[in-house]
């Protein structure tokens, strides 16, 4: 089954639309890093993480694991490390993902730009909770917690996020 996520910010799945926050640059098919869009295309997700001092572990079928303090994202396109996960302290720039706003209390990997990952094409393109208001992302899809939880526990290993850029 394909999850499909529309420009409009909109995301239609299980014969329903919900709401969805998306990156402050749109959706492009040619994201680059630090533009702020959200990349358009079709990917699997590889995993979930989740804040274990607020959530209970998920039921999902995807690998999952719980966030811990030192948990970062290497998104410096010259580190050898570029979009893949880090421990903190952690030389080159990364991201923080244990947040003291919600946003990564419970987050899946988008499978973009890992395999491998290439230099400057984007990083930490995350399914994770929305803020208030759903503003935008730096280029993830963001969801209402309960219904990011709703999704990951339905999702099934051969379905697809599909990212419409029109």
């Amino acid at each position: 089954m394909d999850i499909k996520v529309f420009a409009n910010g909109t995301l239609a799945w299980g014969g329903r639309t919900i709401r969805c926050a998306l990156g402050r640059g749109g959706v492009t098919g040619t994201k680059r890093e630090g533009d702020g869009a959200t990349p358009a295309g079709c990917f699997l997700l590889r995993q979930v993480l989740y804040r274990p001092d607020r959530l209970a572990p998920p039921a999902v079928y995807l690998p999952a694991r719980p966030l811990e303090a030192a948990d970062g994202w290497c998104d410096d396109a010259a580190d050898a490390a570029y979009n893949r996960p880090v421990r903190r302290p952690f030389a080159a720039r990364h991201e923080t993902l244990w947040r003291a706003d919600g946003l990564y209390d419970l987050l899946a990997v988008i499978g973009y730009n890992d395999a491998p990952p290439l230099p400057g094409l984007g990083s930490a393109i995350f399914l994770h909770v929305a803020a208030p208001g759903y503003a935008p992302t730096e280029g993830c899809v963001a969801l209402a917690l309960p219904d990011l939880s709703e999704i990951l526990t339905a999702w099934r290993p051969d379905w697809r996020l599909v990212i419409d850029p029109a």
